[in-house]
């Protein structure tokens, strides 16, 4: 493996006083045969914010590469997502337990909901009490829509750290976004390349702006979401892709510029609509 350092990064401040890496490393939908070999790619890179999930179904080999990095437990910020089968405080403690038993340590730094259905609340009062208790350093929300999120954080007497939901050139979340400056709440970006359909990569709003900072269009994308105040979660399989996920730093995006990409959005996701009546139903199904 090439030995490839990358160790400048900035962080987010959250409401609870803890950093969170601007970067992570996303491990959706990679096969867990090939997990191991990839984060350890990635560590040696120089990502150390891992985002994963109860339904990624690799947490195991997350776990088997960070004991085989020689990159410290301290120097790691390790995010999981308790999945709607686990909904409930009681399963909640439990598929919590079996996630720390699978990455091999004894606290995450980050834990959320991954998804709005079922009893998330009484999910959120087990992170809650996990916190307290050490096991988690910061706790969270995955796919909370303003609605919920609101009504979750009015009902609770501690507002969550993170949001996460999907945001891209695509599906830019502005109202969200301002609801979670409101609320303190940091908002964080999963699919922020929309997996690069509909030849995003190759848009010319991004591709100019991308010639003129002489950047990559993933760079301008991870770029302008950082000058927005937002956390990015996203992937690669190759080295150098990894290191220019890295490389956004050094530049910054004009207010023209950012405007400029708001012709992009369409304002709904290109993979799914939560407020579906047969998204909820699909999910609730996984609820036993």
């Amino acid at each position: 493996m090439d030995n490839i350092k990358v160790i400048y990064m900035e962080y987010f401040k959250l409401n609870n006083g803890e950093k969170m890496p601007v970067l992570s490393f996303g491990v959706f939908d990679i096969k867990p045969e090939n997990t191991k070999e990839i984060v350890l790619k990635a560590l040696n890179v120089g990502y150390r914010s891992i985002d994963n999930a109860q339904v990624y179904y690799n947490e195991k080999e997350v776990g088997q590469a960070i004991k085989e990095s020689d990159v410290s437990r301290e120097d790691l910020f390790l995010t999981s997502k308790n999945w709607v089968s686990n909904a409930g405080y009681e399963k909640t403690i439990k598929g919590f337990n079996k996630t720390l038993e699978d990455l091999q340590t004894d606290y995450l730094d980050l834990f959320l909901i991954h998804q709005p259905y079922g009893d998330y609340y009484g999910s959120y009062r087990a992170l809650h009490d996990l916190q307290k208790e050490g096991k988690i350093l910061s706790i969270g929300l995955s796919n909370f829509y303003p609605d919920r999120l609101i009504d979750l954080i009015m009902n609770n007497d501690v507002v969550p750290q993170v949001n996460q939901v999907e945001t891209s050139p695509y599906f830019q979340q502005w109202g969200a976004h301002e609801i979670m400056k409101k609320y303190d709440v940091l908002h964080q970006a999963w699919g922020p390349f929309s997996e690069g359909i509909n030849d995003l990569f190759e848009n010319p709003i991004l591709k100019e702006i991308a010639d003129k900072n002489s950047k990559s269009t993933h760079q301008v994308v991870l770029r302008w979401l950082y000058d927005r105040g937002i956390a990015s979660a996203c992937k690669s399989t190759h080295a150098d892709r990894m290191k220019d996920n890295m490389d956004i730093f050094d530049f910054e995006l004009t207010k023209d510029e950012i405007e400029k990409i708001k012709e992009i959005n369409t304002g709904k996701s290109p993979f799914i609509d939560h407020n579906d009546p047969e998204t909820v139903e699909e999910f609730n199904e996984e609820i036993v």
